[in-house]
């Protein structure tokens, strides 16, 4: 569903993510994982084509992003670490605005819009403006547009800041309700419980390169690291870089 292949982006003479190939299948969870400064956002913004690439390919469900941006857009949902809101809309108008970049409309867009308020908690407040919502809720408001169109692809940026407990299990139940549904998601995390605890496979990022991909097993065995918990292995792996900047 998702496929990079040789992606690299310069900035100037600063390479910020440099020759990343990757594969996400669908029903699966990635995670991406890597210290501030690894390439994470850098490439998460190449996929969702807010960034072009220097070089490389993404191609979104059999879409090139290069040659095809509108379909795959259009199979792509986005949430980004720091996303932007039209606070003087209610959620319903904002759902409803976002609804329309992607062509859906009449009882349609409302009916899911309803079901996705539902389903991420936020009913009440479907006539009141974001402007008044926590951040949590405007998290997880952000969440109900990136599936609103039903993508095949899911690419998320920290999903779990701001959110309270209850807020983060939530969006964990609803993240491996879409993957038994077919949906591939690449999660960037700097939480490695979340990453532990949620992802099917994981790839580390460090210097605009992935050093190391695979199951937690997997990671483990090639850290030659027997510790259950998966910060030891990340340290290992990348030579305790970041240390201070990663949530343990």
């Amino acid at each position: 569903m998702i496929h990079l292949e040789g992606l690299a982006k310069t900035f100037g003479r600063f390479t910020a993510v440099d020759d990343v190939s990757l594969d996400v299948p669908a029903g699966e969870i990635h995670g991406f994982l890597g210290p501030n400064g690894a390439g994470k956002t850098t490439t998460i913004r190449m996929i969702a084509g807010l960034l072009q690439p220097t070089r490389g390919r993404v191609t979104i469900d059999g879409h090139d992003l290069a040659r095809e941006p509108e379909a795959a857009k259009g199979a792509l949902g986005f949430i980004p670490d720091r996303p932007f809101l039209y606070e003087k809309l209610t959620a319903a108008e904002f759902l409803r605005f976002h609804g329309g970049l992607y062509g859906l409309e009449g009882q349609g867009v409302e009916t899911r819009a309803r079901e996705l308020l539902e389903l991420f908690e936020l009913t009440g407040w479907r006539d009141e403006l974001v402007e008044s919502f926590s951040h949590g809720m405007k998290q997880r408001l952000v969440m109900c547009a990136a599936f609103l169109h039903r993508p095949r692809a899911v690419v998320v940026d920290e999903p779990m800041v701001g959110l309270d407990p209850r807020g983060a299990r939530l969006i964990k139940e609803i993240f491996r309700l879409q993957r038994q549904k077919g949906v591939a998601i690449l999660m960037s995390t700097h939480t490695l419980e979340v990453a532990q605890e949620m992802c099917d496979r994981i790839s580390i990022i460090l210097g605009g390169r992935i050093i190391a991909r695979g199951t937690v097993e997997e990671l483990r065995e090639l850290a030659g690291h027997d510790d259950a918990q998966l910060t030891p292995v990340f340290l290992k792996l990348t030579g305790g870089t970041g240390l201070q900047e990663i949530e343990i």
